[in-house]
């Protein structure tokens, strides 16, 4: 009997529509990192205080949730799109899933530490930085903090622009179209974007550990973040951009 074809999807074959066991253990992976982020500390709350402290620990789980789903949805659709399961597909994979691992910290450290800010400290911040110890001990403990982050993000983006590099280098072999080509390079460029503002940040870090640290004050200080809140803009201008251009779009000749 001849096997079902592969399902099209946006225009996309999906050639990876039988999961592998490389892509169950990635889902575990990412899966047990979310435990991590449970809301209270290892304890279930027994007063009303302790519940209420908390659910005040509920927006930093949800924007840590968000944004390793955004690194597991691109690898489950380059997984979907390719179902490649190659020596350099696996090592690939097998980096993203140690780097989520350790990455998960850091990454709720820093995300409750600018909510916290931002809520003005209804949020409670885990960063642990005592803002006693003058300007100059603030500052290398924050540009600490944004360095691992900004190691981290950049690993996990730079990883999902290999995969997808990987798959276009095969494209032959997979047989992809036209227009399968063009949607594997904007995923390809929209990782790209997202290892280069890491890498900014990074460099703004450096920056400010370097910089005399009597001249710093606050919006120099937090620069590093603010690369990533740039991307709030960057992002949807670059997908409008390449949709615009989509081989699918432009007008047979």
């Amino acid at each position: 009997m001849r096997a079902d074809p592969a399902p099209v999807v946006n225009g996309f074959r999906q050639r990876g529509h039988q999961v592998t066991r490389l892509e169950t253990f990635v889902d575990a992976a990412f899966a047990f990192s979310l435990t991590m982020l449970v809301i209270m500390h290892g304890q279930l709350p027994d007063t009303i205080d302790e519940l209420r402290m908390g659910l005040r620990r509920v927006p930093t789980f949800a924007a840590c949730f968000v944004l390793l789903m955004v690194f597991w949805a691109a690898h489950n659709r380059w997984s979907r799109r390719f179902g490649l399961d190659d020596a350099r597909s696996t090592v690939l994979s097998l980096a993203l899933v140690l780097v989520v691992m350790v990455y998960v910290y850091p990454l709720r450290m820093v995300i409750s530490s600018a909510l916290h800010a931002m809520t003005g400290g209804w949020v409670p911040s885990e960063l642990g930085i005592d803002t006693t110890r003058g300007i100059a001990l603030l500052n290398r403990d924050l540009q600490t903090a944004f360095m691992v982050y900004a190691v981290g993000f950049g690993l996990l983006s730079w990883l999902i622009w290999q995969l997808n590099a990987h798959a276009l280098r095969r494209a032959d072999v997979l047989g992809l179209s036209e227009h399968e080509r063009y949607e594997t390079r904007t995923d390809l460029g929209l990782h790209v974007i997202l290892a280069a503002s890491a890498a900014i940040s990074l460099v703004l870090s450096l920056l400010a550990l370097a910089w005399p640290w009597a001249t710093l004050r606050g919006l120099v200080m937090t620069l590093p973040v603010w690369v990533y809140a740039a991307l709030s803009g960057v992002m949807p201008w670059y997908a409008m951009r390449r949709g615009r251009r989509s081989p699918a779009r432009l007008p047979e000749r």
